[in-house]
C-alpha cells in the first residue's frame, strides 16, 4: 500500500466517523483487526524468516539498534525533564521509537534505489526488536509506571506481540513451518492494515492536535536520527541511502495501535503522525528533486 492510500483511508475513516455518529463498529473494527488480523500478520511474516537472514544483515542490525536506543533513550530523557503528563510521556518514547518503515520507508526509498533490499532487511530487522519493546512501554506506562514484571505481562497479553515472540523462538529454534501455514497468515492477516488505517481516521481528533507534540515526536523520530546517519554512515553505498530513509521514517501505523490499545493519547498521536508523515514525505521528495 502507498503513501496516498494510506492517506485515503484515515481520511475515509474520518468521514465515517460523522456519518455513522455511533463508536461501537469502530471499536469492534479496531478489536477484530488488532487481535486477529494483525496477529496473524505478524506471526506469518516473523515465522517465515529464517537464521541464515538474521545473519545476514550485520551492518543494518547494528544502525537498527543504535538508532533504536538513541531515539527511545533522548525521548525518556526530555520527558523525565520536560513532560509532566505521564500519558503523553509514554506515547512520545513509541511515537519516537516506532518508525513506518515499510508503509512509507519502501517508497520512499525506492526515490533513491533501484533495489530496496536494504531497506526491506531494515524494516523487517526493526520490527522484530521494536515491537515488544514498544509494547513494554506502552504497558508500564498505561499503568501508572507498574513493576516491571507486572507490565511485562500486560505486554505480553497483546496477541500480536505474543505471536512476534513466539515466531521468533520459531525461528531461533531452526524450524521451519510450511508455506501452506504461513501465506495464509500473511495475506490474511495484511488486511489489518486497511483496517486499522480506517479505525485511525475514526479517532482523529484535531482539536486534540498539539503543534509542540509535533515538535517533539518530529525531533526523536525523524531529525535526530537522520542527521545521526547522515553524519556516521555517509558513503556506504545502497546500506547509507537504506539506513538514512528508514531510520527517518515518522511513527507507525503499529505505534498508534498500540496507544489505541492501551489508550494513551491515541487521538493526538494519529494527529501528529498524519502531519508528520505529510511533512517527511515532501522533504525526502524535495532532498531527491535536488539531486541529494
Amino acid at each position: 500500500m502507498d503513501i496516498y492510500g494510506m492517506l485515503a483511508l484515515i481520511a475515509l475513516g474520518y468521514i465515517l466517523k460523522y456519518a455513522i455518529k455511533d463508536k461501537r463498529p469502530f471499536q469492534w473494527l479496531n478489536l477484530f483487526s488488532t487481535r486477529i488480523l494483525l496477529t496473524l500478520f505478524v506471526f506469518g511474516n516473523v515465522a517465515s524468516k529464517n537464521l541464515e537472514y538474521l545473519l545476514s544483515i550485520k551492518v543494518i542490525f547494528i544502525y537498527v539498534i543504535l538508532i533504536i536506543a538513541l531515539s527511545l533513550g533522548l525521548s525518556y530523557l526530555y520527558a523525565r525533564r520536560f513532560v509532566k503528563d505521564e500519558n503523553w510521556a509514554g506515547a512520545l518514547m513509541i511515537l519516537s521509537t516506532y518508525p513506518n518503515t515499510a508503509a512509507m520507508g519502501f517508497p520512499i526509498a525506492s526515490l533513491f534505489l533501484d533495489d530496496i533490499t536494504p531497506a526491506i532487511l531494515y524494516s523487517t530487522t526493526n520490527s522484530l526488536i521494536v515491537l515488544p519493546l514498544a509494547t513494554f512501554i506502552a504497558a508500564h506506562y498505561s499503568s501508572g509506571r507498574a513493576s516491571v514484571k507486572n507490565s511485562l505481562v500486560k505486554a505480553l497479553k497483546f496477541p500480536p506481540t505474543a505471536a512476534n515472540l513466539i515466531a521468533l523462538a520459531i525461528v531461533l529454534a531452526g524450524i521451519h513451518l510450511p508455506s501452506w501455514l504461513l501465506d495464509p497468515a500473511k495475506s490474511i492477516g495484511w488486511w489489518s492494515i486497511p483496517l486499522l488505517l480506517i479505525y485511525f481516521g475514526s479517532i482523529i481528533d484535531l482539536r486534540e492536535f498539539r503543534a509542540r507534540h509535533l515538535l517533539e515526536v518530529g525531533l526523536f523520530r525523524v531529525v535526530i536520527p537522520f542527521l545521526f546517519v547522515l553524519l556516521t554512515l555517509r558513503g556506504a553505498g545502497d546500506t547509507y541511502y537504506a539506513v538514512l530513509v528508514e531510520a527517518s521514517m515518522p511513527p507507525a501505523i503499529m505505534a498508534n495501535v498500540l496507544l489505541a490499545h492501551y489508550r494513551l493519547k491515541a487521538e493526538e498521536g494519529i494527529g501528529v503522525t498524519v502531519v508528520l508523515t505529510l511533512i517527511t514525505l515532501v522533504f525526502f521528495m524535495g532532498i531527491k528533486a535536488l539531486g541529494f
